[in-house]
């Protein structure tokens, strides 16, 4: 029995995750059945949830996400929102001022374990639930419930009628088990942050008005009973509504959307993915929304290539919401935007796909790990697209990271930075973590481009994709893929660029001359965050000699790094030395300039000490 019983795990942590044999994943299967009222804008829920517990404890309780519940007078987002410094400005006090019929909420009538009544409680956005019976390691348990529920007005990414006209973007529109992981539950109050969720399969009919059009995470079953753009003849499933019907396998979430006025466009890649887009047609969405799909086919190109290959066989780019906000196998972007805008969002809230709908992070505890790489992916896919004349009018930039550093040394100077490691949830103002959660984020990866060369830190980002799509990876997981791939310790460089607010500032402090007459550079480090140094030396003629100074706690030295592929690899620099001597073999008659990474991928305070011209 035993070893059925071992054998059974390892086939189902295969056949869904590729699970390693340390990480364990929960499994869900959710099937829902939603009835609609447009009129009143609510609806009756059923909802028959299998969950698996692959953990090895057993469960008592379970928890659920109850996102609507945070949009009423008074709630912890309500609040959290009008007493914080720099409220965001889409909330603010809005959601004291709904009135009843404007508010949203879940209201559960029953929820059985096992055909069993389960006690329960709610309190504000979480359902507080006690299992009739434990759930075991290994078993799996069916939680039955029904539910009303009230869309609120559209303020924070969810809701009815926003800005552009768009009736109802349903994201976090469903009770929704939360996650229980190596380090727990992850019970968090909705405060309009970031967000944590369970592998599974999610089967959800909708049931609507027959003017609606609805726009899916998952794949719409008989296409051709619908109509609205997908078939000819729609059929009528209850009196005067249509009966919507989508699988979304493998995924930790589901969102949708619907308007009667909705404009449906698709294409099909070469690859067989479909790309979907769902607009309303205007005179401020016509010719972009026409001109998108072609864009975004060459970005999907270029993504696969260089960040992994997308898991599923569609991807939705749906009007609605307040900005821009991912979901598995879909997007929601408001739509009334400039061309290169209208580019950006979608290039952004795609990257998402792979750095939070497939990797899938606590972003809750990690949002850097998913907005800060989907922001430096973003800017190398719009690099490619205005190098390629795919977006114009554009101009290629320097250095294409050159806004996400920006935006870190922005924060660094502020006095308001907290560390990376802080929650989502906690950082006392929305700049801190804005700035840190995409900006700094960013930076984390652009500069251990800088640490490792550019051709190992491609082949470890890939590395990373691969090793620990659907697995929920942790800061400890990702580190350590690329020291594999580089053979460099990295330890010290998350210990700093994560658990501290600690600065980079390295100069150049004066020339002396020694006694064989060639030339001594005293480099300084100023700031308290140790790091590689590269300095490059340009002759009067103009040619260039390349150094890379390894720090010693890399235990290593990275390769050759493009523009320079001839480095000469020095001594370390001891991390705790703040000063270092630079011998070069040249006279001073015979040097132009001395530079500290010229580059400026060295997330570096202060470049103001960073060079020494000949005088």
């Amino acid at each position: 029995m035993k070893s059925y019983f071992i054998a059974y795990l390892f086939l189902i942590g295969s056949l869904y995750l590729s699970a390693q044999a340390d990480r364990w994943q929960q499994r869900v299967a959710y099937r829902m059945d939603i009835d609609f009222d447009v009129t009143t804008h609510r609806f009756n829920g059923k909802q028959t949830l299998v969950y698996t517990n692959f953990s090895p404890d057993t469960l008592d309780r379970v928890f659920y996400h109850l996102y609507f519940n945070a949009f009423k007078p008074g709630s912890a987002m309500d609040v959290r929102s009008s007493t914080i410094d720099d409220p965001d400005p889409r909330v603010s006090n809005r959601i004291s001022q709904l009135k009843p019929e404007e508010t949203g909420y879940h209201t559960i009538h029953s929820l059985k374990q096992d055909g069993k009544d389960v006690v329960f409680e709610v309190a504000e956005s979480i359902l507080e639930v006690k299992l009739a019976k434990p759930l075991l390691p290994g078993k799996e348990t069916l939680l039955e419930m029904t539910f009303t529920s009230q869309v609120p007005v559209q303020i924070r990414r969810s809701g009815r009628n926003n800005a552009e006209g768009i009736d109802y973007s349903m994201a976090q529109w469903y009770p929704k088990l939360c996650e229980y992981d190596e380090q727990g539950w992850h019970a968090n109050p909705y405060i309009g942050r970031e967000f944590y969720g369970v592998w599974g399969d999610f089967d959800v009919t909708i049931h609507i008005d027959s003017r609606y059009m609805v726009a899916a995470s998952g794949y719409l079953q008989h296409p051709e009973r619908i109509g609205k753009g997908y078939a000819p003849e729609p059929v009528v499933r209850k009196p005067g509504k249509l009966s919507w019907h989508f699988l979304a396998p493998n995924v930790h979430d589901f969102l949708w959307a619907a308007d009667p006025d909705y404009r449906h466009t698709s294409l099909v890649r070469k690859d067989g993915i479909v790309m979907h887009f769902f607009y309303q047609e205007n005179e401020r969405t016509k010719e972009n929304w026409v001109a998108l799909p072609g864009i975004m086919d060459q970005a999907f190109d270029y993504i696969q290539k260089h960040f992994g290959s997308y898991s599923y066989k569609q991807y939705s780019f749906i009007q609605g919401g307040d900005g821009g906000m991912e979901y598995p196998m879909a997007t929601l972007i408001t739509g009334e935007r400039n061309l290169g805008s209208l580019v950006g969002v979608a290039v952004h809230e795609l990257m998402h796909s792979w750095y939070q709908m497939m990797l899938a992070t606590n972003e809750s505890l990690y949002a850097w790990m998913d907005e800060g790489f989907t922001s430096y992916a973003s800017s190398r896919v719009m690099q490619y697209l205005i190098e390629t004349g795919n977006l114009k009018p554009g101009r290629p930039a320097a250095n294409v990271q050159a806004g996400n550093y920006a935006g870190y040394f922005n924060l660094a100077r502020s006095g308001f930075e907290e560390p990376l490691s802080t929650h989502a949830d906690h950082f006392q103002t929305n700049r801190a973590y804005g700035l840190a959660a995409y900006s700094k984020g960013a930076v984390f990866l652009a500069q251990l481009e800088y640490v490792l060369g550019k051709k190992a830190f491609d082949e470890a980002l890939l590395r990373y994709f691969y090793t620990w799509r659907g697995k929920h990876p942790n800061v400890n997981d990702f580190i350590r893929i690329f020291e594999k791939v580089s053979g460099l310790e990295l330890d010290w460089y998350k210990e700093y660029f994560y658990h501290t607010t600690h600065t980079i500032d390295y100069g150049i402090e004066k020339l002396d001359t020694a006694s064989n007459g060639n030339l001594v550079f005293r480099l300084t480090r100023v700031g308290r965050m140790p790091m590689p140094v590269d300095v490059v030396v340009t002759r009067n003629d103009g040619t260039k000699l390349a150094y890379t100074i390894p720090l010693d706690l890399m235990r290593g030295n990275k390769g050759s790094d493009s523009p320079y592929s001839d480095w000469q690899t020095l001594a370390d620099w001891q991390w705790t030395h703040p000063f270092y001597n630079l011998r070069i073999p040249l006279s001073a008659a015979d040097v132009a300039k001395v530079e500290i990474d010229p580059s400026e991928r060295l997330a570096d305070i202060e470049r103001g000490n960073n060079t020494w011209r000949r005088p």
